[in-house]
C-alpha cells in the first residue's frame, strides 16, 4: 500500500496551530487530537510527519526559535553595515532575548533542555549570532576577556536571569533584574576604553584575534597560524 506525502504547507499549519497552542495555553493543550482538529487533519498525518506528540514540540521549538533567530542575524547584519555601537547591539540582543523567554515560557522551557539544544540547528545559529555580536565588541578593542568565554558568561547569565524572573510570582519580580545583571556582566566582560598599545597583552590580543581571520594580505595557512597564536595568548592564565 501506498502512503500519500504530506504536502509542506500540511506541515507548517500543524505546526503553526501547535505553537499557538504552546504559546497560549502550555504544553499540555498540545495533544495530537486537538491540534489535529484545529489544523483540519487526521491524527495519523501526525503521527507520520512528527512520531509522537514530543516530536511535534521539538518541530514546533525549532521553528518558533528559527523565526527568532533570523530575525536577530538580520540585525546583527544590519547593524554591522550601519556601524552602530557594538555594546549597545549587544544590550539591546541582550534585552530582546530576556523579553522572548519571558513571553514564551513553555518554549523556553523546551529550549533550556540540553538535550534538545545540542540537536538543535535554531539553538546554534542564535549562538553563532550571539558570537558575531561579541566579536564586534572585540573588534572594536572593547572586550577584556577571550570570546567564548563572553559567550558562555552572557548564555548562561541570560538563561539564570530568565528562569529566576519565570520562578518568581509576577508581584514579586524585580523589574531591574535583567538590567541589573547585565551591567555586572559588562564590568566582567569589558575594558573600559578600546584597546590601545599600552591595554595589555589580553586586551589587544583579544581585539586582533576578531579581525585575524579577516585580514586578506595572508594566505590561508598564514590567518590560521596567526589565529592559532592568537589563541593561545588569549587562553593563557599569565595574560589576564
Amino acid at each position: 500500500m501506498t502512503v500519500e506525502p504530506v504536502p509542506a504547507d500540511t506541515r507548517t499549519r500543524i505546526v503553526e496551530v501547535a505553537a499557538r497552542f504552546l504559546r497560549e495555553e502550555g504544553p499540555g493543550a498540545v495533544t495530537t487530537r486537538g491540534v489535529a482538529q484545529a489544523a483540519g487533519v487526521q491524527a495519523p498525518a501526525i503521527y507520520r510527519l512528527f512520531g509522537d506528540k514530543d516530536g511535534l514540540l521539538e518541530a514546533v521549538a525549532e521553528h518558533v526559535m528559527s523565526s527568532f533567530v533570523a530575525h536577530k542575524a538580520s540585525t546583527v547584519a544590519a547593524a554591522a553595515e550601519a556601524d552602530l555601537d557594538p555594546v549597545e547591539e549587544l544590550g539591546d540582543g541582550w534585552r530582546r532575548q530576556i523579553e522572548f523567554g519571558l513571553e514564551n515560557p513553555a518554549l523556553f522551557a523546551l529550549l533550556s533542555d540540553p538535550r534538545r539544544v545540542a540537536g538543535s540547528p535554531a539553538a546554534r545559529l542564535g549562538k553563532d549570532v550571539l558570537a558575531a555580536r561579541v566579536r564586534r565588541v572585540a573588534a572594536a578593542g572593547r572586550l577584556a576577556v577571550p570570546e567564548a568565554r563572553a559567550i558562555g558568561l552572557i548564555q548562561s547569565a541570560g538563561v539564570g536571569v530568565i528562569t529566576t524572573i519565570l520562578a518568581t510570582p509576577p508581584a514579586e519580580r524585580d523589574p531591574g533584574l535583567a538590567d541589573a545583571v547585565f551591567e555586572g556582566l559588562l564590568a566582567q566582560i569589558l575594558t573600559d576604553a578600546p584597546a590601545t598599545a599600552g591595554s595589555g597583552h589580553l586586551t589587544a590580543a583579544v581585539a586582533f584575534r576578531a579581525v585575524a581571520p579577516e585580514l586578506e594580505h595572508l594566505s590561508d595557512p598564514e590567518r590560521r597560524l596567526l589565529v592559532e597564536w592568537l589563541d593561545r595568548i588569549v587562553s593563557s592564565p599569565s595574560a589576564r
